[in-house]
């Protein structure tokens, strides 16, 4: 028997964590929590109507102001959320278009996470269920900073490391298809004043929307965004984050399970500097500060060590050719500057 047939035999047979009774609770929780931040998410600006009376409030023009300010803003906050979940429930349409926003988003994060979390119980990995992160709307982007599983076992293998990885972008991606296409076939053209007057937030269409907008010839660039536009880029972003390849992120395991540690190392001591420039470039030209909060989660991965796998066989053929096709998936996803301020 070979060695890694002798791994792969040991935790074919090893018991694999269950969640109890109390752990589903705690999941279900947090998944219903999020989804409530993320349809009231979707109602406010920037992917819905409202929000403009918190954005519109006075800019204070002194330090007296300015501090006056500060202490009103957590009351003017409270109150501006109240106001917005009466206005979901009492204005036509808006509760609709936040659960498209919600149903949608959630529906591409629960399949990346799952995807994650059914390839470790195929490996026999131990893993939490996901954790859903909600955010207060209007402060977290887009209600929700993610999901996440952790894993509570070590990898048996280079190939468990490569498949868990790159199952959540790959299930992701597949499950936002449906939506983007939805979303770019339904956009309403933006007349000739909207463009000249657009004002706040322009969100860059990576290239798989711009692809879909020429198979179904219709440009998202001269349309006005909807929730299911807005979810279905909310999640190519999520997925071009997870796949830069740095420390733990799913595109760091693949980088590591394809090349190995020492290029898994320097990819990641490049991907930093790269998106730090990024970042100061995209708020010089476009004043967007986006890419700043994705430069500190590189600076935070890069001295994040991978942890090794017991077998640290390379991989297959059939594997090195999953591997350029989640490469493929980063480039339809990314964009260098996805946020720009009007």
């Amino acid at each position: 028997m070979t060695e890694p047939e002798t791994f792969e035999a040991l935790y074919r047979d090893r018991p694999v964590l269950k969640p109890t009774t109390g752990t589903y609770i705690r999941h279900f929780l947090l998944l219903i929590a999020t989804f409530c931040t993320v349809t009231l998410a979707g109602t406010l600006f920037p992917f819905g109507r409202g929000g403009g009376s918190l954005l519109n409030a006075p800019d204070p023009q002194t330090a007296g102001e300015f501090g006056k300010f500060v202490m009103m803003m957590p009351a003017m906050y409270a109150g501006f959320i109240v106001d917005a979940v009466r206005e979901l429930f009492t204005s036509p349409g808006l509760l609709t278009e936040g659960l498209e926003f919600s149903i949608s988003l959630m529906f591409i994060l629960f399949c990346h996470e799952m995807g994650h979390y059914i390839a470790c119980r195929l490996y026999r990995v131990d893993a939490t269920l996901p954790f859903f992160i909600p955010t207060p709307p209007m402060i977290g982007p887009a209600g929700t900073f993610g999901a996440f599983i952790k894993i509570l076992s070590p990898m048996p293998t280079r190939r468990a490391v490569f498949d868990i990885g790159v199952a959540g972008p790959i299930a992701g991606f597949v499950a936002l298809i449906p939506i983007a296409f939805l979303g770019v076939a339904t956009m309403q053209p933006a007349t000739a004043d909207q463009l000249a007057n657009a004002t706040g937030i322009t969100f860059a269409d990576p290239l798989f929307m711009k692809l879909a907008g020429a198979l179904i010839g219709h440009d998202p660039s001269v349309s006005n965004g909807n929730a299911f536009y807005f979810a279905a880029w909310v999640g190519l972003l999520v997925t071009a984050l997870n796949l830069i390849p740095s420390g733990q992120l799913d595109g760091g395991h693949a980088i590591y399970a394809v090349f190995g540690e020492r290029v898994h190392y320097w990819t990641g001591r490049i991907a930093f500097p790269v998106m730090a420039c990024l970042s100061v470039i995209g708020f010089y030209f476009y004043g967007s500060p986006s890419g700043f909060l994705i430069t500190i989660i590189l600076g935070i991965m890069m001295r994040i060590k991978h942890p090794t796998p017991w077998d640290v066989t390379p991989l297959d053929a059939k594997r090195k050719v999953i591997a350029f096709l989640t490469l493929l998936i980063f480039v339809l996803c990314f964009t260098p500057f996805p946020i720009r301020l009007n």
